[in-house]
């Protein structure tokens, strides 16, 4: 696998930037970008009343191969799933929230961002 290349991850950077104010237009509230854990990464976390959202952000400049929904694997879903388990166990205040996985797709580049979001793309199991 190549590394990704500094415009690559400004535009992946604008991407993300690009989500969460989408999300803020729809009436959600990022709490935290790029959370870590050792088990994984979130892209973005954020509230609406009791509503707990871990969103996947998949950023393509065009759908060739698939587009960016194609490129939520199994495997990254289960990485999300782990560092949302994580999240919720080192933060217990959010505990008695409920909790949705979603991915936002975006294609095209910055100021032409075309957004396909998909609420509880995945469960966790």
């Amino acid at each position: 696998m190549e590394s990704p290349t500094p415009l690559h991850l400004a535009a992946g950077q604008a991407a993300e930037d690009a989500a969460c104010d989408f999300l803020a237009r729809e009436g959600y509230h990022p709490l935290y970008r790029n959370f870590r854990s050792r088990r994984g990464e979130i892209d973005i976390i954020a509230i609406r009343g009791d509503l707990l959202v871990f969103v996947e952000v998949r950023y393509r400049a065009s759908d060739s191969f698939g587009g960016a929904l194609a490129s939520v694997s199994r495997s990254k879903q289960q990485k999300i799933i782990a560092t949302a388990r994580y999240f919720l166990h080192h933060r217990p205040r959010f505990s008695d929230r409920a909790v949705r996985f979603d991915v936002i797709a975006i294609t095209g580049n910055p100021g032409h961002w075309q957004f396909q979001w998909i609420p509880a793309a995945f469960l966790a199991e």
